[in-house]
């Protein structure tokens, strides 16, 4: 379980295919306090430790993972958002976040607001799919590269994100541009009250 609270950067240093995995090799600040099995996120997808070697830790994203993120885009140089599990006895200063990306959605326009940007994605319009709680609503919260943020003026397949300067400091959306790919997850409460409809 997360936050959406990104911690830092992981930068991919090297990128492995094993038949229909990837392995992915990391580094991070916190390398040296990961350990085997611990569930890291990785733009939004909970991944597991494999290995560590140093400043380097080695994680694994299967076919169905592949299928459903940006992480099959990624190549060496590139940074990734990470965030460590949430302590129990912590804030949750984020929202509920699961690290199941859902899907991925696509950057189409950048928007100035005076210090603040405002970025615009758009996803495959799926009204069975919005029937099962994958949709987004004004002020609910979305996932967007594993960032916890607040939705603004969604559609059926579209929805917008302010960005205020620390978080496009912090975190890659200071890479993304008209075009980009990311992963979102939308927001488990909505599933669950979609679900419950179904049921009557």
């Amino acid at each position: 379980m997360f936050s959406g609270i990104i911690e830092e950067f992981a930068t991919v240093v090297d990128i492995r295919k094993d038949r229909e995995n990837i392995d992915f090799t990391l580094t991070c600040s916190f390398t040296d306090e990961l350990k085997i099995d611990q569930s890291v996120a990785h733009n939004g997808v909970c991944l597991t430790v494999v290995s560590t070697d140093g400043p380097r830790y080695v994680v694994t994203a299967m076919k169905e993972t592949l299928e459903r993120s940006n992480l099959g885009l990624l190549r060496v140089g590139d940074k990734v958002n990470v965030e460590r599990s949430m302590m129990m006895n912590g804030r949750l200063d984020g929202h509920i976040v699961q690290g199941h990306v859902d899907q991925t959605a696509r950057c189409i326009a950048m928007e100035d607001a005076d210090g603040s940007t405002y970025f615009t994605f758009e996803y495959p319009e799926d009204r069975e799919m919005a029937r099962h709680g994958y949709f987004t609503v004004d002020k609910g919260s979305v996932t967007v590269n594993g960032v916890s943020l607040t939705v603004c003026r969604p559609t059926l397949n579209t929805f917008q994100v302010a960005i205020i300067p620390y978080t496009m400091e912090h975190t890659n959306f200071q890479d993304i541009r008209v075009g980009t790919v990311v992963n979102i997850e939308f927001d488990i409460l909505g599933k669950y009250i979609a679900r419950l409809q179904q049921l009557g």
